[in-house]
């Protein structure tokens, strides 16, 4: 299906973003987010900075699965969702959603294993732990099983653990064997003796992480809105891609955790940033290449 089936209108509405102003009234608008982590470090850091309530927005950042916050945004229970690769299999079936905006091209994710699994190969009949079924996570996942030989489901069992620390905690408990994890939770994997797999931000991937999903009802009824929001988060997100001393600080907050592990999720995360919040056309079709 080719990329303008899908509606990702980056552009137009990036370049439309400037023409609408702040007519001064304040709109409550609910997004949901999958983590407080690096994924939406642009929403956070316009939410921090302030950017938001320029545009009149009164911004309430809702942690929420990847699969359920794309069913409550088709559902109308949250105005958008900053969900990536979660939120291409149901476009493709069919659900009235666009993309419009993505902070990361190359997915966030490493597959850690059990100590004595030392390649993907040896996750043949064991247990991976992803947040959802069909999400970027388990589309990644699915790919790497391939190339090696092996197919999920089938060679191996995926289970669906919703929020990233609830998939770190079946690995350490030994619920799973492996699993497909972001910071920090990687960092503690790997200071927990587990072993590193695959560093899909190193692979030849495209995954959207820290996308702006939004109904197309929403698009029709109030482009204004939609603008607003846009033009907040494109200031988050140059904030948090050129301010690194800021960002840091922003995301250790979040996370709840020190400077010092926040700056290296930073430092490992930032080369998957996009120049501007679009994706080429070639883009495109490598990410939708990955459902």
């Amino acid at each position: 299906m080719a990329p303008a089936k899908l509606r990702l209108e980056f552009v137009a509405l990036l370049v439309a973003i400037f023409v609408f102003a702040n007519n001064g009234e304040t709109r409550k608008v609910n997004v949901a987010i999958p983590t407080r982590g690096m994924p939406v470090i642009a929403f956070s850091a316009a939410l921090e900075r302030g950017y938001y309530r320029e545009q009149g927005l009164d911004v309430q950042l809702i942690l929420i699965s990847a699969g359920v916050a794309t069913r409550a945004l088709i559902g109308g229970d949250v105005d958008f969702a900053t969900v990536g690769g979660a939120g291409l299999p149901p476009v493709l079936s069919g659900a009235p959603l666009r993309f419009v905006f993505t902070t990361f091209n190359r997915p966030m994710f490493w597959l850690y294993a059990r100590p004595d699994i030392r390649e993907v190969k040896g996750l043949k009949g064991k247990r991976v732990g992803v947040s959802n079924i069909g999400s970027g996570p388990d589309s990644l996942l699915r790919e790497t099983l391939k190339r090696s030989g092996m197919e999920g489901g089938r060679d191996v069992v995926v289970l669906a653990l919703g929020l990233q620390g609830n998939i770190y905690a079946g690995l350490l408990s030994g619920a799973v064997d492996g699993a497909v994890i972001a910071p920090p939770f990687n960092f503690m994997a790997e200071e927990a003796g587990f072993r590193e797999l695959v560093g899909f931000i190193k692979e030849d991937f495209v995954e959207l992480q820290g996308a702006i999903v939004v109904r197309e009802a929403l698009l029709q009824s109030d482009p204004a809105l939609v603008q607003k929001f846009i033009r907040g988060t494109l200031k988050g997100f140059r904030y948090a891609r050129e301010n690194r001393s800021g960002t840091v600080p922003i995301l250790a907050g979040n996370l709840k955790i020190k400077q010092d592990l926040a700056a290296r999720i930073y430092d490992a995360v930032r080369p998957g940033m996009t120049p501007d919040g679009t994706l080429s056309e070639e883009l495109q079709k490598k990410a939708l290449g990955h459902v």
